[in-house]
């Protein structure tokens, strides 16, 4: 493959998201403690801190000669990347603020990025709402990285608050005793053949459903086409992660099987609420995983050497994982939807077919073109209900220019979908944020199945005897 010398080659999956088909962007938001003043040296940050990270930040995507997508370094003028929203001033209160941010980050999820220019922008919002004293907002282009390694750029521009000298850190991922029984299939035939029969069907049912198979269409599933264009509404839901872990605990998985079992079980009776026909839809959810074999985050510097085993980019698979219905249950207890979740979750990723899709995707494009590819991953996500994705925060509390961060969340936009469910955890607690179709989900009503399906799941542990 023949490049233009100094161009670098731009990877067959950060073309998928930056193409004709799809056009995907990560919005992370930052919540300060305090207000955002002159103080803040916002363009001397951004030169001198952010667009050192990686040269992505510094290029524009171009065609070579041989029709091949390539990163081209180009002068950043920063002016043209930082904006400043003016709202009306003097309103009573910070929630007056809200409608007003919430209305700007559905309209900046809306717009694509012009191709001329580096694929990143910043908000820097300086109205109070009743989540932050002010706001600033990342909007960063799926086709610069993935969440690891947008996050660990984001995290290279900030300092730990109570002292900067010393780095941040990060829950330990520390298996459950049920967890680490899948590190176990290469031991026994019966292990191995479980695995290789977790592969087929798991790759076989992945075209199925990016081919042919669509989910039914139910109340977080409009179905119509071109849903990634339409308005976005983002809310936010807290968990302590203290409530999480006692369920964890108490049923021996893992926390990410306890959030989203939650939401699983928010989402149904959100659906059942709006139409009873929907306890016998078929409902799938796209669930985002890291095929890094690393379990932290490594530093941006270790990210770019050659030979990293945490490598820059976009390195994650989709699995399809059906939604639980009340009826495949045995009781009404919802500590077996957790239980339910867990073990789709188990058998999924007791398997290889995340791999098998990336070759099949990398074969699609040599065959067909990178345009093929990214109309595969359209139908994938379009012909499911849901999307979620995760991520790991720091513990302690971060800072920006000695501003403190209060909160952070992130959405995935401009996906086929009508509703995207993203998590992050910061300081003690797992931030919720669901993205849901303007005009047909009910976003204050979904939040309030989520919360009622945690505070049910959490005191239905609570009744577990401990040691049972």
């Amino acid at each position: 493959m023949e490049f233009e010398e100094g161009l670098e080659p731009v990877s067959p999956t950060a073309q998928n998201f930056n193409s004709s088909v799809l056009s995907v962007s990560i919005i992370a938001v930052l919540e300060f403690e305090i207000p955002i003043n002159d103080q803040l040296p916002a363009m001397s940050l951004l030169k001198d801190v952010f667009l050192p990270i990686n040269p992505r930040f510094s290029s524009i995507m171009v065609t070579g000669r041989k029709g091949e997508k390539q990163w081209k370094r180009v002068e950043v003028k920063l002016e043209e990347h930082v904006n400043i929203p003016i709202f009306p001033i003097g309103l009573s209160s910070p929630e007056s603020y809200d409608e007003y941010l919430d209305d700007y980050i559905s309209k900046i999820a809306m717009k694509q990025f012009p191709q001329n220019k580096p694929l990143w922008e910043i908000h820097i919002v300086k109205y109070p709402s009743s989540s932050a004293a002010s706001t600033v907002i990342f909007k960063l282009h799926h086709a610069l990285g993935d969440g690891y390694s947008l996050m660990g750029a984001l995290l290279s521009s900030l300092q730990r608050a109570n002292n900067p000298s010393l780095p941040l850190t990060f829950p330990s991922r520390q298996r459950s005793k049920s967890n680490s029984d899948r590190f176990s299939v290469y031991r026994g035939g019966s292990q191995l053949f479980s695995m290789i029969f977790n592969t087929v069907y798991d790759f076989g049912w992945s075209v199925l459903k990016s081919s042919l198979i669509k989910d039914d269409r139910t109340p977080i599933r409009s179905g119509d086409e071109g849903v990634e264009f339409r308005p976005l509404a983002i809310s936010t839901i807290t968990f302590p992660l203290d409530h999480i872990k006692i369920i964890k605990d108490k049923l021996g998985v893992t926390i990410n099987d306890v959030v989203t079992s939650i939401i699983f079980y928010g989402t149904q009776l959100y659906m059942q609420e709006i139409s009873d026909k929907s306890s016998k839809a078929h409902s799938t959810a796209i669930v985002l995983l890291n095929t890094r074999t690393i379990r932290g985050y490594k530093s941006v510097k270790e990210m770019v050497e050659p030979d990293s085993d945490a490598p820059w980019g976009n390195r994650f698979g989709l699995l399809h994982v059906p939604i639980p219905k009340f009826t495949d249950l045995k009781s009404s207890n919802p500590l077996e939807f957790v239980l339910k979740t867990h073990n789709t979750i188990k058998s999924k990723t007791n398997s290889s077919a995340v791999y098998f899709t990336g070759g099949l995707l990398t074969i699609m494009k040599k065959l067909r073109g990178p345009e093929a590819a990214s109309r595969y991953i359209h139908r994938a996500v379009n012909y499911s209900s849901m999307s979620i994705s995760n991520m790991i925060g720091p513990v302690e509390q971060m800072a920006l220019a000695n501003h403190p961060v209060k909160g952070l969340y992130f959405m995935t936009v401009g996906i086929p979908q009508s509703l995207n469910v993203t998590m992050v955890s910061y300081m003690g607690n797992m931030r919720v944020a669901v993205g849901s179709e303007k005009g047909f989900i009910d976003p204050h009503k979904f939040k309030s199945f989520v919360m009622n399906a945690f505070e049910m799941t959490l005191k239905a542990a609570h009744e577990i005897p401990t040691g049972k």
